[in-house]
């Protein structure tokens, strides 16, 4: 059947349903003019179309409309609109049919959706549809669906737009609900596009979770606002008082789907931003409990429940849901407006707090039923506010203050209680947001020198040094302690104590408060117990702790054993040490002990795990399992989660900015993965590892130039620094230095000659035609994997490149099936260039649920 056709059908059969059932005959004799295989065509059409059961949507519901529908999508396959190539279908609704195309200039993947045909001649679609893409185009958020393009070609209308892999959180509580930590993740996502829509003066009126979008790179997305309405642009807290700009429904009539409406659409009263914080709230129910709050047997059984039933508890749910999660979505549902939250701001601030709370339930009364709590709900949105207002006015009060905590030097056999001190309170400070506190790393590298502490600030570009002593004789402990301000190179605070060492944590205590005194910070209540908090009340514990992270710094292999042992010692003594469990994990995550990776793996994620449930504060815990889950699991959604959660809860924490920036490659999103290495190259100037990786992610992005001139920035720190060396001969192959890269692979295997590094110079010697070299290194590696963990990927490069690609994949796969923590860089890592063009990687690709 030609197109031509089918467009002829189309206006036909709708131009007929139109017509009352006794005209449709002399009116198809008119329009068919004797053409008598276009009246059976038609009549049959009519037929189904009488079979089918209306809805609030006849088009939607009618079989006739699908059938039409399904051959035109497959007729659009292969047209050109712009500079767009329609590829494949993606799905349809009412208002709208999807594609996946290529952007022929730009030559990548884009989602093009179009208008149905059957209303390209209704003025109101038409103007909803032009209306929607100038609304989304309007916004610019991580969490909306981005909009490219709007035009019209052969009398098709469309808009281009980003293309998603993914699902939507339809499909994902399709098999019930999630737990509630992940659910508030993607709360926190959602109400933050809607804060972003909000302040524009946008309104969306149709959330729901067909029309969020869960990306296969851990990223949520607000789609479809075909139903939005659009006001003035304000601000967020003033987004129910703005001015509104014509808009295309009528009041009194009933925009949104049924279930998810707010009581004033099911009212058709005017819809604002609580409108949409009620509909959230619906979704967030649906997420923790797997069933809607507000569900009848009929549409109209689910309004009437919309305007006079209260939810189920969430506490009779089953589920363990805390208290406080409760109290946010009982908020949301307050069946008055001006009793919900008044700002998307407000609630993602309140939903943060939630999962950066304590981790442990607070015993808080079973709530009363919903409108009876509306008192408590509008206090709590009131202290949520007050508390939002502190940490601004501290923010905006106070001039962003950077110190350093240099490592106190030590007595004889009391090395690793001040290392431990120091690291305390390192790891204090670090958690108060005006405060940029340089990295533990960085600091120790000043370690036993006699070097002037302002000279070393100014180095840093920190704005004050803390230094001290602490020496152990017997059962007491000495401690001196200074601030020193760089600018004048003045002492202003010191003090000594002699305490006994069970005391310990006083000390620390007095330390701590004595320096945001003195840097004249002021402190919410929140703030000051960050400040002091004590994660175990046993000294015995927290000293074993302590030997455990000071051998665990050495990042040697005996060092890291002993830093396991120790660490379980302290758990031993106390079971509910948390920070002992996240030390565990930590040392987990760096031992040397190839081998026994997915033993390994399996104890750094049963810590983190024991960790986070002893307290779910602790960034370097959500860190380490955000690690497990990107490396090993491969679960992109919960990598991205963790590692977000651990940079709220310690925005100073350098190694959950430098893992993220890992993840951020892997998923292709070049630019913010370079902007996370350099926020923790800037918390962690002195760390080799993050200078190096820095290169690292300027190399995967393709930025060779500027990964040379990193990798050498890295080696002015050490010129001994093996990974540099091989980051360097990695760059200067794409540069097609062959003799320079060959240079540095070898002297990083003279630095360090493990598998690794002689693989990656077998690489080096296949691309620079010294295939013999090649094939010498390819010799030793079966007697080296008898040793050592070579990653898959080095030995796939090598074969690759010497035109063996059928042992290249054989690598791969076996690097696929070990799930080894050198393959969520696949996609991006230009050693496999010479593979891409081998349908075998896209399949790779695909399988690792990695973006194209």
């Amino acid at each position: 059947m030609t197109p031509e056709l089918w467009s002829k059908i189309e206006k036909i059969f709708y131009a007929a349903l139109e017509c009352e059932p006794g005209e449709r005959a002399a009116f198809l004799d008119k329009a068919c003019a004797g053409d008598d295989a276009l009246r059976r065509d038609l009549e049959t059409l009519l037929a189904a179309h009488q079979q089918t059961e209306s809805g609030l949507s006849a088009l939607k519901a009618d079989l006739a409309a699908e059938l039409l529908a399904k051959e035109r999508t497959w007729r659009m396959v292969g047209m050109t609109l712009g500079r767009y190539h329609l590829l494949a279908p993606l799905g349809a609704g009412g208002m709208g049919e999807v594609y996946r195309a290529l952007d022929s200039r730009l030559d990548r993947n884009v989602a093009v959706k179009i208008l149905p045909a059957h209303l390209t001649d209704n003025s109101e679609a038409m103007r909803r549809f032009e209306r929607e893409a100038k609304t989304v185009a309007q916004l610019s958020n991580p969490n909306i669906l981005s909009i490219h393009d709007f035009g019209t070609e052969q009398g098709v209308c469309y808009a281009v737009m980003e293309l998603l892999e993914g699902e939507t959180l339809r499909s994902r509580i399709s098999g019930g609900a999630l737990p509630w930590l992940k659910a508030v993740g993607i709360g926190i996502d959602i109400a933050e596009g809607l804060s972003a829509a909000h302040a524009k003066g946008i309104i969306h009126r149709d959330l729901k979770p067909e029309n969020i979008f869960l990306t296969s790179d851990g990223r949520t997305k607000i789609l479809d606002f075909g139903l939005a309405r659009v006001k003035a642009a304000v601000s967020d807290e003033n987004i129910t008082s703005a001015p509104t700009v014509p808009r295309i429904s009528e009041p009194g009539v009933v925009m949104g789907t049924p279930g998810y409406m707010s009581p004033e659409q099911v009212r058709g009263d005017e819809a604002e931003a609580p409108s949409d914080i009620f509909s959230f709230g619906s979704v967030l129910y649906e997420m923790v409990t797997g069933h809607r709050p507000f569900a009848g047997r009929t549409m109209a059984d689910t309004m009437a429940a919309i305007l006079r039933d209260d939810p189920t508890d969430l506490t009779d749910s089953g589920k363990n849901i805390p208290p406080d999660l409760e109290q946010v979505i009982i908020h949301c549902l307050e069946k008055n407006p001006a009793e919900r939250f008044q700002s998307a701001r407000d609630l993602s601030f309140a939903l943060k707090t939630i999962s950066g709370g304590s981790g442990k339930t607070r015993a808080l009364p079973k709530p009363s039923p919903l409108r009876s709590r509306a008192f408590v709900s509008i206090t709590a949105g009131i202290l949520l506010l007050l508390l939002g207002l502190a940490l601004y006015l501290v923010k905006v009060s106070d001039k962003s203050v950077s110190i350093v905590v240099l490592p106190f030097s030590d007595g004889v056999d009391s090395e690793y209680i001040s290392d431990g001190i120091t690291e305390s309170i390192t790891n204090n400070l670090s958690q108060l947001p005006q405060l940029r506190v340089i990295a533990r790393t960085t600091a120790f590298s000043y370690k036993g020198q006699k070097a002037d502490p302002q000279k070393i600030g100014k180095e840093l570009r920190v704005q004050a040094v803390i230094t001290g002593k602490a020496t152990l004789r017997g059962d007491i402990m000495m401690v001196q302690a200074e601030l020193i301000d760089v600018a004048t190179g003045a002492q202003t605070w010191g003090d000594k104590y002699d305490i006994k060492s069970s005391d310990i944590f006083n000390v620390q205590d007095k330390i701590a408060r004595a320096i945001c005194e003195r840097l004249r910070l002021r402190l919410t209540g929140e703030q000051q117990q960050l400040l002091t908090k004590r994660y175990t009340q046993n000294s015995e514990a927290f000293q074993l702790y302590m030997k455990g992270r000071y051998h665990w710094g050495a990042r040697t292999p005996e060092g890291i054993s002993k830093g396991i042992d120790f660490f379980n010692q302290a758990i031993a003594i106390d079971p509910n040490y948390a920070l002992a469990y996240a030390g565990l994990a930590d040392a987990y995550q760096v031992s040397e002990s190839p081998l026994l990776t997915k033993e390994l793996r399996l104890k750094a994620k049963e810590a983190a795990t024991t960790a986070l449930n002893l307290d779910n504060t602790l960034a370097e815990a959500h860190t380490s399992l955000a690690a497990v889950s990107l490396l090993y699991d491969w679960d992109w959604s919960e990598a991205e989660h963790g590692f977000k959660q651990a940079i709220y809860l310690n925005p100073n924490y350098a190694t959950a900015h430098h893992w993220y920036a890992e993840y951020l490659t892997a998923m292709r999103r070049h630019e913010e993965a370079i902007a996370e290495i350099k926020r923790a190259q800037d918390l962690d100037p002195r760390s080799l590892t993050i200078n190096k990786d820095v290169g690292s992610h300027y190399y995967f992005a393709g930025l060779y130039d500027q990964a040379i001139a990193q990798a050498r920035n890295t080696l002015d720190l050490d010129p001994k620094f093996a990974p540099a060396h091989a980051l360097l001969g990695r760059a200067f192959v794409k540069k097609r230095r062959f003799a320079d890269a060959i240079a540095e692979l070898e002297m990083a295997v003279n630095l360090s000659p493990s598998g690794n590094n002689k693989a990656q110079l077998g690489y080096a010697y296949a691309v620079s035609a010294k295939s013999g070299e090649a094939q010498q290194i390819l010799a030793l590696l079966p007697e080296l994997l008898k040793k050592e963990y070579i990653s898959p990927v080095y030995i796939a490069a090598i074969y690759g490149e010497l035109g063996d690609k059928q042992q290249a994949f054989a690598w791969l796969e076996k690097g696929f099936a070990e799930r080894s923590g050198s393959l969520p860089q696949f996609s991006v890592n230009p050693m496999l260039d010479c593979l891409r063009s081998d349908p075998r990687f896209s399949d790779f690709v695909q399988r690792l649920k990695l973006p194209h």
